[in-house]
């Protein structure tokens, strides 16, 4: 494992957040420069040669998306920072938008400069008090500074950022419901198409990157996109920031080298499992990702094909570590009662089914299941999944799925004994979540 830190370069001395701290690590020097070296359109090409993809889940190319803006457009083109962390085990970005904001900053001016945008949102989860304070005060330290709002040296180009408190709910995570809230909208999500980079926010042409995605961008234009994409693996390319939560000696944020063992991982970095006990299961990638086993792990690498072929996915990079002695039909209910409580209610496959979900794990939890109860779960999975407009059914379908699936003679024994045999024991983990 490599010692590489690209968005974790700072010490965490309650300082890193001030322009004062970022400049002495060579803060700006980035944007300064660029616009006397680079056309938009060159930093569009090298952030196309990274090969960086979407650090919020999807995993799509973030060059290739900024290429779908259309060329021939007389509408202001707007570019939105997503940090709506609304993915349970998921806190990777909070620690870039506390500790390192200024790095986000300069990434956005450098994007923003390169799709042509002049006016950029930073979209912050509305439960994140001290991320919205620390990143305001650095937009602020930025103005002031003449990074923003005026045109920068040398160039007639000029940017403005705007921060934005989010509106309380998983959904606008979902980049149509995000632009929804910005425009003061209920945040609900839209049918596409139009896509977002067609017809966005105000009906312009749009570009949504995650957090973490545009905090690389800085050290991509100043080294270039072929020595990022160098970094990690041929199609996983550069580091990773994981989130890591649950039963290990060592939770926090890390950053890795695509392409590091994940079991090395674990063990090395996190400081194995938590009071000796042996693992029993890992959700890879936040909470609507697959559930995996042990054995599913141990050769698996940290980035998006290994883990897809695990049967997985890398996601937002939340790894849930659980540990022997879990009684994962509780887990599973905690994670169903969370998408439950985060519908929105507009599409009805999700509205209903999710409350159905909820109501037969917990009834199966409570002593009160039935054997017929386990093909009824992914009976109705079937009817949620890709039933809706945004992801949020497909994301509460994925744990039940793979739930019943690798641990399906739990739910069996939960039944034979009318009961948890585990005796709910869950508590612990739902703490260190």
């Amino acid at each position: 494992m490599s010692d590489l830190k690209i968005l974790l370069n700072f010490e965490r001395n309650g300082k890193s957040h001030t322009l004062e701290s970022y400049k002495q690590r060579s803060g700006y020097k980035t944007v300064e420069a660029a616009f006397k070296k680079y056309s938009p359109a060159d930093i569009v090409e090298e952030v196309k040669k990274s090969g960086i993809r979407g650090r919020g889940g999807a995993g799509f190319p973030a060059g290739l998306k900024w290429s779908f803006l259309p060329k021939d457009s007389d509408k202001p083109v707007y570019l939105i920072c997503n940090g709506d962390e609304g993915e349970p085990g998921t806190f990777k970005d909070r620690v870039i938008l506390e500790e390192n904001p200024h790095m986000l900053i300069e990434g956005i001016i450098l994007s923003s400069y390169a799709i042509n945008a002049k006016h950029a949102y930073i979209y912050i989860r509305g439960e994140y008090g001290y991320a919205l304070r620390q990143t305001q005060q650095a937009v602020d330290e930025a103005y002031k500074a003449g990074y923003l709002g005026e045109k920068l040296p040398g160039t007639g180009y000029q940017c403005d950022i705007t921060v934005h408190k989010g509106a309380g709910a998983y959904v606008v995570g979902d980049e149509t419901g995000l632009m929804n809230s910005i425009e003061g909208k209920k945040g609900q999500t839209r049918n596409k198409p139009p896509f977002p980079a067609v017809e966005g926010l105000y009906g312009c042409p749009t570009i949504i990157n995650n957090v973490e995605t545009l905090a690389s961008v800085p050290y991509i234009v100043e080294n270039g996109g072929e020595v990022y994409g160098k970094i990690g693996t041929e199609k996983s390319t550069g580091t990773k920031l994981l989130s890591v939560s649950g039963h290990v000696r060592k939770p926090g944020v890390y950053e890795v080298i695509m392409g590091d063992s994940f079991m090395d991982f674990l063990k090395n970095q996190c400081g194995g499992i938590l009071d000796g006990k042996k693992l029993k299961a890992v959700i890879p990638g936040g909470s609507s990702t697959p559930v995996l086993r042990p054995e599913d792990c141990e050769k698996m690498t940290i980035d998006y094909e290994s883990i897809t072929a695990a049967g997985s996915s890398l996601g937002s990079g939340a790894v849930i570590v659980i540990a022997e002695g879990t009684c994962m039909i509780k887990l599973l209910e905690v994670l169903a009662h969370f998408y439950h409580h985060e519908s929105c209610g507009q599409c009805t496959p999700c509205r209903e089914g999710t409350g159905w979900l909820l109501k037969i794990i917990k009834r199966i939890e409570e002593g009160g299941g039935k054997m017929e109860d386990i093909d009824t779960l992914t009976s109705i999975t079937k009817h949620i999944a890709f039933h809706t407009i945004c992801p949020l059914g497909d994301a509460a379908c994925g744990p039940i799925d793979s739930f019943v699936e690798k641990f399906r003679e739990e739910f069996v024994e939960h039944i034979e004994k009318g009961g948890c045999p585990y005796n709910g024991k869950f508590t612990r983990l739902q703490k260190r979540i």
